[in-house]
């Protein structure tokens, strides 16, 4: 997994900072996570071939998390795009944009499938070979929702000298990869940790955005590799941040040591702040392992 920062501002594109989105390659699939105005820039910007995205997520839709999408749907229009589009998101986002493009006289040439997501409990809502992609419910003041990937367990890698001393045809070694063990015509049974060696740890990614602090979502995320939690305010504000249904750096550490999380990312700042060197500090004090998430980033998982 590769995750890349396209964006982490609140509101407005304060002090150089752009509106809220990423992208996550799996492999060779991207997936698009949030959509704040200016992310068509971004990813040129940071040379994101985001051609390749068949899905994209949405949390919620504030327009520092959504108003970049019509930009980005009809420039594979200008493009030819025939692939399909899945947009994953709370209800609204059709609505938005079908009004849009009969207000612009836009047609668009691709099919789009809008899957409208349940806020209120986690639910699995997309899956391919590689990945699965669960809802996280998120406490905010409109229908929101984290978004939790998860890779499916891998297959062991196969020895292969294993191959040569028992004359493996092609045919067994799936099989084999899968966990079978391997039976001889002369009735001997060879374990399969005999021939194989344990495939890599799959890996987990979760991203929550916007949301006041939530034992819930540390619940669903708990033991994620790498959690992005917004962390909008300092604790000088958490009466702002209550009000507003966001949340402070620390009450986003917080989230992250009770969720067992193995690292933390923290974006969606207020333009009060000029700098986030406060932020960081405040969340390091619970949990160490926590970097902010800057535009234009890449981070592994």
């Amino acid at each position: 997994m590769l995750l890349t920062i396209l964006g982490n501002s609140a509101g407005g594109p304060y002090h150089g900072r752009p509106f809220t989105a990423q992208v996550l390659q799996v492999e060779q699939h991207l997936f698009l996570i949030d959509c704040g105005e200016g992310t068509q820039m971004q990813l040129f910007h940071c040379g994101v071939r985001f051609d390749r995205c068949n899905q994209i997520f949405i949390s919620h839709l504030h327009g520092d998390h959504v108003f970049g999408l019509m930009g980005i749907i009809t420039n594979w229009c200008l493009k030819k795009r025939t692939a399909p589009l899945q947009i994953f998101s709370p209800p609204g986002v059709r609505e938005l944009v079908e009004s849009t493009c009969r207000v612009c006289q836009v047609r668009i040439p691709y099919p789009i499938e809008f899957v409208e997501v349940n806020t209120e409990r986690s639910t699995r809502v997309f899956e391919n070979n590689q990945v699965e992609v669960w809802t996280v419910p998120l406490a905010h003041r409109v229908p929101t929702t984290g978004w939790l990937f998860r890779e499916k367990i891998k297959l062991r890698n196969m020895r292969a000298d294993k191959i040569g001393e028992y004359s493996l045809h092609y045919s067994l070694i799936p099989g084999i990869k899968a966990g079978n063990d391997l039976h001889l015509p002369d009735g001997r049974v060879i374990p399969n940790a005999e021939l194989t060696t344990p495939p890599p740890a799959s890996r987990s990614y979760a991203y929550c955005s916007d949301t006041a602090p939530s034992d819930s979502v540390a619940e669903v995320v708990r033991q994620v590799d790498l959690l992005y939690h917004e962390a909008t305010f300092t604790s000088e504000h958490t009466e702002e941040a209550a009000i507003s249904w966001h949340s402070t750096a620390e009450q986003a550490a917080s989230i992250a040591a009770r969720a067992h999380a193995g690292r933390l990312l923290i974006g969606h700042f207020s333009g009060r702040y000029k700098n986030t060197e406060q932020l960081l500090a405040e969340a390091k004090c619970i949990f160490e392992n926590t970097d902010i998430a800057e535009a234009g980033m890449c981070v592994e998982v």
